[in-house]
């Protein structure tokens, strides 16, 4: 009788094989309850970054139409949306609202570069006496008292194209083609899914608890967005794009963007050449965020993303 196997006292093989797939299913389940909790975190986030009013930007508008173009005759004044609106990655509060203030043929297009971003400014400000308004090397900013900015670049139409004034020189620039950089945005974002958008928005919320030297303008970082999903062919999640977007990030603002719309050479100059000191220091600061993305996954805890988007 005592010819059968010595093993008859261990647990079955099918028992074993019932507790490994039990505990894989639950860490299964754990794991996509945390990819949803974090993934409506995002949504949630995005609601705000895509609460902003509308109206009242087409008002200021307007009311910056009027102003520049006295002495205009109709059609000869253009604005043209050239920045985070036009490609709908505005966050409200740390976007600015980009407008080309195109002339042609009028009493301002015999002017120089420097002389009508002078114009421009004299205008706005005796249109707008009470309202804060700059001139810097390139274009008037306007902040209005509802706390929206609009940053409005002067630019003149030829027959070849529209030109902008060069940086520190009263001269125009070679022919600038702000559509082609709108396109390659819409262009990546489509074959993502459209999350591409999304995802810049929500890294500009993100750098908005940054301190000011470590944010990247938003041009930046829809130039890095480009680069970073041009192959994509990950997980179309927010989470993972968001994931994959800051790794990205660390790594490539470390070397320069060379600028395809011909406004400069690089997207980035004001960083310096190759892994320079702000380079590094906007590098290590995204690397950290990074860091404590991936150890909530690791973890499953949500409760870090939410901390990241708040500041804390």
């Amino acid at each position: 009788m005592g010819g059968s196997s010595g093993g008859w006292n261990k647990p079955p093989r099918t028992r074993e094989v019932a507790r490994r797939v039990a505990a894989e299913t639950a860490r299964s389940s754990a794991a996509a309850g945390y990819a949803t909790q974090v993934n409506a975190c995002l949504s949630d986030e995005l609601k705000g970054c895509n609460d902003r009013n509308i109206d009242a930007v087409k008002t200021h508008l307007a009311t910056l139409e009027g102003a520049i173009s006295k002495d205009v005759e109709a059609g000869e004044l253009n604005l043209l949306f050239g920045g985070s609106v036009r490609k709908h990655t505005f966050v409200d509060g740390l976007s600015d609202v980009d407008v080309l203030a195109i002339v042609s043929d009028s009493s301002l297009a015999g002017l120089s570069a420097g002389e009508l971003l002078d114009a421009f400014t004299a205008r706005i400000r005796t249109r707008l006496p009470l309202t804060e308004v700059k001139a810097g090397a390139l274009a008037v900013s306007v902040k209005f008292s509802d706390g929206i900015e609009i940053q409005l670049l002067p630019a003149q139409r030829t027959a070849t194209g529209i030109r902008i004034k060069v940086p520190g020189d009263d001269e125009w620039s070679n022919v600038v083609r702000p559509d082609r950089f709108a396109r390659k945005l819409t262009e990546v974002n489509q074959s993502c899914g459209c999350n591409v958008v999304p995802v810049v928005k929500l890294f500009k919320s993100l750098q908005g608890n940054f301190p000011k030297a470590n944010r990247l303008s938003g041009y930046h970082v829809e130039s890095l967005a480009i680069e970073a999903f041009r192959s994509y062919d990950g997980a179309r999640s927010l989470k993972d794009m968001f994931v994959h977007f800051c790794a990205q990030v660390a790594e490539r603002v470390r070397t320069p963007i060379r600028e395809t719309t011909g406004q400069s050479r690089h997207v980035d100059d004001k960083l310096g050449d190759a892994n320079s000191s702000d380079r590094v220091r906007i590098a290590t600061a995204v690397g950290r965020v990074l860091q404590r993305l991936r150890d909530a996954d690791a973890a499953g805890d949500a409760e870090v993303w939410k901390r990241e988007f708040n500041g804390e």
